[in-house]
């Protein structure tokens, strides 16, 4: 059984015991949320797509953890004008554990 949830702009296909990484979620470390933007369900080869999501289906995940990305660069050049912006941006994610999927 998978389903693909809708969480932070973003899709993802999870499956029972998937550790997945998301856009940061406002939840503490080892507390459990629900992710209730089901959009398709797959059972034993039985799929149900969602217009737009699946009503009454929802993902149970357990927070794994708080963490930031790697230190992307971020540089700017004109050339011959002599405009160099060297910045740096680290996303955050939350480390989600699919516990159950509810359809």
């Amino acid at each position: 059984m998978f389903a693909v949830v809708k969480t932070g702009g973003k899709q993802y296909k999870v499956a029972q015991g998937d550790i997945i990484q998301v856009e940061k979620l406002a939840v503490e470390a080892g507390k459990s949320v629900d992710l209730s933007d089901v959009l398709m369900l797959c059972d034993n080869g039985k799929v149900t797509v969602g217009t737009p999501v699946v009503s009454g289906a929802k993902v149970t995940a357990e927070v794994v953890s708080q963490d930031r990305s790697e230190k992307l660069i971020v540089f700017k050049k004109k050339r011959r004008q002599n405009y160099r912006r060297k910045n740096h941006h680290r996303q955050e994610y939350t480390t989600l554990k699919i516990t159950a999927i509810k359809g």
